[in-house]
């Protein structure tokens, strides 16, 4: 791994101002944040960075005021009622339905990771908010002063990770409140229920704190769900800065910030801890055709696994059968598990935690006699596109085995060319 390693320490709490703050305290560029948050089509706020003091720790406070339809808010985290993305408020005030900010991302100018980040994060926090709800991600509406706030923390946050090269993030336990938090239409459990659904989405550690003030919100939360490649104990590196975001509030007895440490990591070792969590999810089946196998396989692959296979396995009383597994993140547990009974009509379904260390790799495409081919490489290995390939032979009229060959080349030969140019103009942090 080339790129740098975050590690979030969560002790007072997080959120995404916090989060947002942090960073920049830790170097991001908030230039670059500026002006990728300048490409939305959002209007109507404002955003300063201010140096602060919590509990005694210097901090950055991350700014977000809010003025829509007369109504001026003020970012007001860590205290009572103050993330809006809990959709709250269902009075006169306009509410933006998920799928709207899910579009508004597609459709802006955000430089690819950046807009790609933020779309994994909102539909994390669409999905909670669903579950919770009993609607669809979709059908999800924040209030607008709400969803304006998360938008610019969530792009913020983007942004401010691709500015830092940050390649892999661990977050360690995240504190939560007690008691019972304000809501325009009543009181909510603390932690409030879209928080309770994304820790348990991960199985992210946690703990308590003796204060009803809303520590962990759904903002901030969804960040490390969508995000975060670990959690537990700061991984193995060479730390390179420091940085601490501040939320509103500065209560007695602690300071109220989340800290980042910046670094490189430390080694080369191709499984380093923590590993990142997954689920394992499969059926027993022995009264399927090869063709649905394949057919279920895809639909997996569809629903969002990270890959999906079938073995071949003897049950009971010798009968020829097959396990369907697949391996997705704990957050789609439930999507995948639909798929895999209504595909394969099983009656029932497993699933089962592992910990597996994906290896870090590039997405590039290749032109072979004039046609394009999409190919993975990393670890010294080139992986071409079947489909990509086959379409190329067919185009072509030549042998699917000399295409991909080619393909291979010529991803070696850029991935050669672009270290010397590495070698030549070294990246600075």
């Amino acid at each position: 791994m080339t790129g740098r390693v975050l590690y979030v320490q969560c002790s007072a709490g997080v959120a995404g101002d916090m989060l947002l703050g942090a960073l920049v305290d830790a170097g991001a560029d908030r230039i670059e944040i500026m002006d990728t948050l300048g490409r939305l089509d959002v209007d109507g706020y404002a955003v300063t960075f201010e140096r602060v003091q919590r509990g005694g720790v210097a901090a950055t406070w991350a700014n977000v005021v809010v003025d829509h339809v007369g109504h001026d808010h003020r970012h007001d985290t860590q205290d009572h009622g103050h993330d809006h993305t809990h959709d709250h408020d269902h009075g006169d005030h306009p509410h933006r339905p998920a799928s709207t900010i899910r579009k508004l991302l597609e459709a802006s100018d955000l430089p690819g990771p950046v807009r790609d980040t933020a779309r994994r994060v909102f539909a994390v926090l669409a999905e909670a908010e669903g579950a919770v709800h009993g609607i669809a991600p979709d059908d999800v509406e924040f209030h607008e002063v709400g969803a304006v706030d998360a938008i610019v923390d969530v792009v913020g946050i983007a942004a401010a990770l691709h500015s830092l090269g940050v390649e892999l993030i661990v977050a360690g336990p995240v504190a939560t409140g007690r008691g019972t938090i304000r809501a325009a239409h009543g009181a909510l459990p603390n932690p409030p229920p879209a928080v309770a659904r994304l820790l348990a989405s991960r199985q992210m550690p946690a703990f308590g704190v003796d204060t009803d003030m809303e520590l962990a919100t759904p903002t901030g939360v969804a960040v490390l769900a969508a995000l975060a490649d670990g959690f537990g104990a700061m991984p193995a590196m060479a730390v390179d800065s420091v940085g601490y975001g501040a939320g509103t509030a500065d209560p007695p007895g602690r300071p109220n910030v989340v800290q980042v440490l910046v670094g490189r990591p430390a080694g080369q070792s191709l499984t380093p801890a923590p590993g990142q969590q997954a689920a394992l999810v499969e059926v027993n089946v022995d009264d399927v055709t090869g063709e649905v196998l394949a057919h279920t396989i895809s639909r997996l692959l569809d629903a969002g696994a990270f890959d999906a296979w079938a073995t071949p396995i003897v049950m009971k009383k010798g009968r020829p059968a097959h396990t369907v597994s697949a391996l997705c993140d704990p957050a789609r547990v439930e999507a995948i598990a639909a798929v895999l009974l209504a595909e394969t009509g099983s009656l029932g379904v497993r699933a089962s935690t592992v910990t597996r260390w994906p290896q870090r790799r590039e997405h590039a495409t290749v032109v072979v006699d004039g046609q394009s081919i999409s190919v993975k490489v990393g670890a010294g290995r080139v992986k071409v596109e079947h489909d990509d390939a086959a379409a190329a032979a067919a185009a072509l009229g030549r042998p699917l085995r000399d295409v991909i060959a080619a393909a291979e080349r010529a991803a070696s030969e850029r991935a050669a060319s672009e270290r010397v140019a590495a070698d030549v103009h070294p990246l600075e942090y």
